[in-house]
């Protein structure tokens, strides 16, 4: 599209017009945006073009990550981030748990701010929906991950949202019973399909519901690791109340082992700034491959797939 059309389908102002060829060479110089001259055009006009980045914020793209910038650039968690050297100067703990910025901010952690705010709930939950799109579209297409499911006769998606995950692993294996479990006012006016998938209410701290296998997905990254003891702790009193072994299906990002001091590049980068964004919202941690096995080491599992084979490599 060239300039001057973008300005009309935009319904830029005309006093404003100036403004948008500037607006779109920062564009151009990220990344987010391409272009082309257009040789059928008497004017030579250049031609903006779609990236693979802008893409993604396509509303009739079904893998549209614009939820998840729209949540990350509202105020709500913008501002905590303005906390951060006040945050870093002072002692700030509730017993033996630091007060993560956020805190700091709005005086109650994320989940409980998103439980009393239901604009921001309803956001939260679209982002990891759509995330839980795009993750699913490649586990279960996958034969290779696709057979970390065989088998199980029951599954519960601990945080699992809205059920987007859930959904997509009940379509697939249609005998295997699946729980969507979360937050009461997560899971609040959601109800399953009767046949085999289902929503429950409660706290991942206190029980999780008995199962052969459960579903972590975006969920030890939010929490420091006490915590993800404790809730890895909780994963293995459900996995074995049926007095038989079952297995923990754990699905989050993996910092780079390497020495990142001197490398650059968007995946070191994204990795880096999502452990800050745990990091400043609720003091979790996005974790090399080192300390998530130690961590599970520390909770007395077992690093094994299916049948007893090895687990397959980390999906990029």
């Amino acid at each position: 599209m060239p300039l001057s059309q973008l300005i009309i389908s935009l319904q830029i102002h005309p006093s404003k017009t100036s403004f948008i060829q500037r607006l779109m060479r920062i564009l151009i110089n990220s990344g987010f945006i391409a272009t082309k001259n257009n040789i059928n055009n008497d004017d030579n006009e250049v031609e903006y073009l779609l990236t693979d980045s802008s893409m993604l914020l396509l509303k009739n793209n079904p893998l549209s990550m614009t939820p998840f910038v729209l949540l990350s650039l509202d105020p709500v968690m913008i501002k905590p981030w303005h906390q951060l050297s006040t945050w870093l100067m002072k002692n700030d703990c509730d017993g033996d748990r630091d007060r993560m910025p956020f805190e700091t901010e709005h005086g109650i952690i994320l989940w409980d701010y998103a439980s009393r705010v239901p604009k921001l709930n309803l956001l939260f939950n679209d982002v990891t929906a759509r995330d839980a799109q795009l993750v699913s579209s490649l586990l279960l297409g996958d034969e290779k991950w696709k057979e970390v499911f065989e088998g199980l006769e029951s599954l519960v998606d601990v945080g699992g949202g809205t059920g987007t995950m859930t959904m997509a692993i009940a379509k697939s294996f249609p005998k295997m019973s699946c729980v969507v479990f979360d937050l009461p006012h997560v899971v609040a006016g959601f109800q399953g399909n009767d046949e085999n998938l289902k929503y429950v209410g409660g706290n991942m701290f206190e029980a999780i519901p008995p199962c052969d296998a459960i579903l972590l997905k975006w969920i030890l990254h939010d929490w420091n690791d006490k915590e993800c003891m404790n809730i890895l702790m909780k994963c293995k009193e459900a996995i074995t109340k049926k007095g038989k072994k079952g297995k923990v299906i754990i699905i989050d990002m993996v910092v780079d082992d390497e020495d990142n001091n001197n490398k650059k590049d968007d995946e070191v980068e994204t990795q880096l700034f999502f452990d800050m964004l745990m990091m400043v919202e609720v003091g979790g941690k996005e974790r090399s491959k080192k300390e998530s096995i130690h961590l599970t080491n520390d909770a007395t599992f077992r690093h094994t797939a299916n049948s007893g084979h090895p687990c397959p490599e980390p999906l990029k």
